[in-house]
């Protein structure tokens, strides 16, 4: 019979029995983490993470059951990097916008974090904190708490989208885009894409914090009827 998987979150660190651990969830993710940013998703396995913590993959078992625990760890270390105290609590747009805008900067910082699964299926301990901070600045919305949850889950995603889409384009020179969009509003001359044609026509906008916030704002604004 198959044993159903308890999530590592509810799983003490170390078992009452047997040698002390070297190592921690927190350093082992750090250690991932370190990997990932230079890297990138793909550099970290078990067996990269073990050699940098001085050992062979099989060691690490001890700790995490999978590369996908690991990853987990690791996912849920960098959304710790979040500070509430900025949060004013007297404005609900403006406390999500000051988690978009911070949620943004880890994405940046750690551009792997666009290859982690959106979903783990585990929530850590920061991403519950994240939740209730999220939820928080919504709690005078007269708005039930499953539609604030699904506004949480597109605001996510779509924080998620935009630095994907900047991170692609850090290494793309602004010319060579430019170039881009001009043959495409060429080839949608001629009458067959109007629509097209009168929004390629509009200057491009270069994907930055301002940006973020203005379609972020339209969202949230949209979801919430707020």
């Amino acid at each position: 019979m198959e044993t159903e998987r308890t999530s590592i979150w509810l799983r003490p660190e170390r078992g009452s029995r047997g040698r002390a651990p070297e190592h921690t969830r927190d350093g082992i993710a750090a250690v991932a983490v370190r990997l990932a940013d230079s890297a990138g998703l793909d550099a970290v396995t078990m067996r990269s993470v073990a050699g940098a913590l001085g050992g062979g993959s099989a060691s690490l078992y001890r700790y995490v059951e999978s590369r996908d625990e690991l990853v987990a760890l690791m996912v849920d270390q960098v959304n710790g990097e979040l500070d509430y105290t900025v949060l004013q609590h007297t404005d609900w747009l403006a406390d999500l916008l000051a988690l978009g805008r911070q949620s943004r900067d880890v994405y940046l910082r750690h551009p792997w974090l666009t290859d982690a699964p959106a979903a783990t299926g585990d929530l850590g301990p920061n991403a519950v904190a994240y939740l209730e901070h999220a939820l928080g600045a919504m709690r005078d919305l007269d708005v039930d708490g499953h539609r604030k949850l699904e506004a949480v889950g597109v605001f996510n995603a779509v924080v998620r989208l935009l630095a994907r889409n900047e991170i692609e384009q850090r290494g793309t020179d602004p010319l060579d885009r430019r170039r881009q969009l001009a043959a495409a509003a060429q080839l949608a001359q001629g009458g067959a894409h109007p629509h097209l044609a009168a929004a390629l026509s509009a200057p491009p906008v270069e994907p930055d914090v301002d940006q973020t916030e203005r379609l972020l704002t339209r969202v949230l604004r949209g979801l919430l009827g707020a």
